[in-house]
């Protein structure tokens, strides 16, 4: 039997069907790089990569077509562990993980990876409080588990507007990580980028609903695992670092903190020019900034964790496992394939900013003249497209730090052009990040889709509607959903990690509490819940729009970033006050709940059947 021939089920088959898929794209890999060689140009390159690989997403969608509803909603729950985790890992590593986290350790520092140390830990919190738990509840949907286990139409009512407005905040920031790619590769303005970033996510997700959404998922982490490693480890292998680029980092840091003292030495005001502060009050001011940034810090994690086990999203991916001991491993093996991007993304972002700053290396650009730099092919590409700009302040006609502006969107887009690497890893990169954003926008367009068509059209509207229809109006608003997101990223109300963050704290200020006491406090009840939901999402999206639109002053040091801690608070609190002034769920719920929580056997819903 040839290595081509395949015995046994689809299922069985995965991981030949996979090894042939990863080979088959090194090969064009290796093809474009000889393509290259030969002077194809470098704007083709990336129409190639890009297209390549969104034709191969779409072919897989096609081929994954279904009109069966357990199909459409949870994959036949036919997944296994490793590549549901693989999955996953893809729905999760967004626009965010791939294009901006480096871009935002590298534009400010460690204090952006409180965003790498909050989403990991959250899946800890996932694995612990959460996924197996819903599995074994048989669900389709968040809100259907909201909706059981409280009961009654209008706490279902509000966990389908919390996962609306926290998922559609979270995909206008995919189709913008998409409008930003496309916008360099096709040479089109960012607006008009966003459409064909759109048109490329509906194709994976229109026809297969979950199933489709699952296995393209998988195709996409490799690509974007493959595009997000090579080129930090080329580039620390070129700067003399090693192949190993995720440990050795720490010597190119101190580097940089050397280059910077330099660069910046001209810019200190005269000793005499320093008002006068005596020893005590410069000592006092230092720790009171320390304390509020460690603070700040701690905050910021804690959102983006209690928001990672808060997004419907990702916890939909549990409903697809065979068992609730898959759901468990599914999670470990999500933490394992995220772990792969985390752990170098740091490493991407001081590779790249020695590349600018080091004055040895023949990419670095601070401290030459102002007209050298801009005739940069890089810099003015990315120019073109609004993403990069230099202002010379003092007019000496040599850049300095203060004078070159990239936005940190771009950072690890352009990091393959800023050292010089060939541009088939630029291509290759910018096929990852579309993989990325497409990814996370299929899971969280099929997350809105599923609760509208699903808990509100057939639970609440139409308990009879026939299965071609419910499809139907799944896709209807699948469409109408990609569109409204793809006009709202044309906007750019805030930058792609703004966004997440926004997402993360509204998914949390309404879903984190009455998901995890409705797992673990029996004497939770519909009242508490619905409490919980609606004053937890109102304060913070109130707290949200003061701060961020109305100028009101942070409380305590909590920005527009951090509001979930204001609107998780206000949930527990509500949810906790309300649950004790009123009485307890009935008998059958309470012997629910117990039975959830044996992580073993047929599900609640089978069972009650």
């Amino acid at each position: 039997m040839s290595m081509f021939e395949m015995k046994g089920s689809f299922i069985e088959n995965l991981p030949k069907i996979y090894g042939l898929y990863t080979g088959g794209f090194i090969l064009f890999i290796l093809l474009m790089s000889v393509l290259e060689y030969f002077g194809l140009k470098a704007d083709t390159i990336g129409i190639l990569f890009v297209g390549f690989t969104i034709a191969i997403y779409a072919v897989i969608g096609w081929l994954s077509r279904t009109m069966q509803v357990d199909a459409y909603y949870v994959a036949g729950r036919q997944v296994p562990a490793v590549f549901n985790g693989m999955a996953t890992a893809a729905d999760w590593m967004s626009g965010a993980s791939f294009v901006a986290m480096a871009g935002g350790i590298y534009a400010g520092g460690h204090a952006y990876l409180a965003f790498v140390v909050g989403w990991t830990g959250g899946y800890v919190l996932v694995a612990v409080l959460m996924a197996p738990y819903l599995r074994k509840f048989g669900c389709y949907t968040v809100p259907d588990f909201i909706g059981t286990r409280y009961g009654g139409n209008l706490a279902r009512l509000l966990a389908v507007i919390v996962l609306v407005v926290a998922s559609f905040t979270y995909v206008t920031a995919q189709i913008n990580a998409t409008g930003t790619i496309a916008a360099r590769t096709l040479h089109v303005p960012f607006a008009v980028g966003v459409w064909f970033g759109l048109t490329g996510i509906l194709l994976c997700s229109m026809l297969g609903g979950m199933r489709a959404v699952t296995w393209t998922q998988v195709a996409q982490y490799i690509v974007l695992i493959i595009a997000y490693l090579v080129p930090v480890i080329w580039m620390s292998n070129k700067q003399g670092f090693g192949v190993i680029p995720q440990l050795v980092y720490g010597d190119a840091v101190a580097r940089i903190a050397e280059l910077e003292v330099m660069h910046r030495v001209g810019e200190l005001l005269p000793a005499e020019k320093v008002p006068y502060m005596s020893a005590l009050t410069i000592k006092h001011a230092v720790a009171s900034e320390t304390a509020l940034k460690a603070w700040q810090f701690v905050t910021l994690v804690a959102c983006m964790m209690l928001g990672t086990a808060s997004l419907p999203h990702v916890l939909m991916r549990y409903f697809t496992t065979p068992t609730v001991r898959d759901a468990r491993a599914s999670v470990a093996w999500s933490l394992f394939f995220i772990f792969l991007l985390y752990f170098t993304a740091p490493a991407l972002a001081t590779f790249t900013k020695l590349q600018v700053l080091d004055p040895n290396l023949t990419t670095s650009i601070i401290g030459k003249s102002v007209a050298q730099v801009q005739a940069i092919e890089w810099v003015r590409q990315w120019h073109s497209v609004d993403f990069v700009r230099i202002i010379d302040f003092n007019k000496d006609g040599i850049l300095q730090v203060n004078e070159f502006f990239m936005r940190p969107d771009i950072v690890v887009l352009a990091t393959p052009e800023i050292a010089g690497l060939p541009y088939v890893i630029s291509g290759l990169v910018a096929a990852g990040g579309m993989a990325a954003a497409m990814s996370t926008a299929d899971g969280l367009l099929l997350a809105i889709a599923n609760a509208l068509s699903h808990d509100l059209y057939y639970k609440m509207i139409d308990p009879k509607a026939e299965t071609s229809r419910r499809l139907i109006v799944a896709r209807v608003l699948l469409l109408a959903i990609g569109i409204a997101g793809a006009a709202a990223a044309s906007f750019r109300l805030t930058g792609i990690l703004g966004a997440v963050a926004w997402a993360f704290c509204f998914a949390s200020s309404g879903l984190f509490f009455p998901l995890v006491l409705g797992i673990w406090w029996k004497r939770a009840n519909r009242a508490g819940a619905i409490a919980g939901m609606a004053v937890g999402f109102s304060a913070g999206s109130w707290y949200l729009y003061m701060v961020h639109f109305a100028g009101m002053t942070p409380w305590l040091g909590i920005d527009h970033l951090r509001f979930g801690i204001i609107g998780m608070t206000a949930s527990l609190i509500a949810m906790v006050v309300v649950t004790l002034l009123t009485p307890p769920p009935d008998a059958e719920t309470q012997a629910m709940v117990d039975e959830i929580r044996i992580p073993k056997g047929r599900t609640y819903l089978e069972q009650s059947h």
